[in-house]
């Protein structure tokens, strides 16, 4: 990354970067280790400072988010209905599972940050005896329903499972399962639901159908009972959401410096 951008950089062209990581990361710009990626399941980049090597070699004002903060931020700030929705969020199921969270149109944040997509479901064994595969809780969301989970669970990649496959069922009962959670605690006006699993067709309208009898009519908001088609959205930028996001951020350094 930084060979990419060095040449821009040396030339004046850049003013700002902006940075959406996997996570955990630190986002407390008092901590020490404020810019670090820490305790991530991908463990090569597990402590590493991404934050102060790009400073440190750029020397450019750097915003740091995690991805989906950033993607969160790209679908709010670049399409014009989604600027007055708040919260907002955005749920990535692909490689691992993450929600970004803007309340009042900025990242949420507080301990660390959003860390949605390790939250614990009710799991059936009896109907998915699958142990689940993350390596800190095992059978959590992220466990059961990543990209990697699927694959293993079933083994094969997920864009190769047939339609009647009863993975898809399943794997719309967990996304649902967290959604709900979601919904109960941050009340959103949107949520985004977006990675390569997602893609797959049909699976919103599973979701959406699976939501609203998780709620069993307990939210009464037309937006569930009426229209959650509007609620819960695939990205408007598509596989963008995330880039677009990290180059708000750091649009937002250059006005504020």
């Amino acid at each position: 990354m930084i060979g990419f951008f060095e040449p821009f950089a040396r030339r004046d062209e850049l003013a700002a970067i902006g940075i959406g990581s996997f996570g955990p990361v630190d986002l407390n710009p008092d901590s020490p280790t404020y810019g670090y990626i820490t305790t991530t399941p991908k463990t090569e980049w597990a402590h590493f400072d991404l934050r102060g090597r790009i400073v440190g070699a750029l020397d450019l004002p750097v915003a740091f988010e995690t991805d989906v903060n950033a993607a969160a931020y790209g679908e709010h700030a670049w399409i014009a209905e989604n600027r007055s929705l708040d919260p907002f969020l955005y749920m990535t199921v692909g490689t691992g599972i993450g929600v970004g969270v803007l309340v009042q149109g900025r990242p949420f944040h507080g301990l660390v940050h959003a860390e949605a997509g390790h939250f614990v479901l009710p799991h059936n064994r009896g109907k998915d005896p699958f142990p689940g595969i993350c390596p800190y809780h095992g059978d959590c969301l992220e466990g059961l329903a990543s990209g990697p989970a699927m694959r293993a669970r079933w083994g094969q990649e997920a864009e190769h499972l047939p339609d009647p496959h009863p993975g898809w069922d399943l794997e719309a009962e967990y996304i649902a399962l967290g959604l709900a959670d979601l919904i109960y605690a941050f009340s959103p006006q949107r949520i985004v639901l977006g990675g390569g699993v997602s893609q797959h067709p049909g699976l919103h309208e599973a979701v959406r159908q699976k939501v609203q009898g998780i709620l069993n009519g307990y939210i009464q908001s037309p937006l569930i009972l009426d229209s959650i088609d509007e609620l819960i959205v695939p990205p408007g930028l598509g596989n963008r959401s995330g880039v677009l996001g990290a180059i708000a951020l750091a649009a937002d350094l250059t006005r504020s410096s």
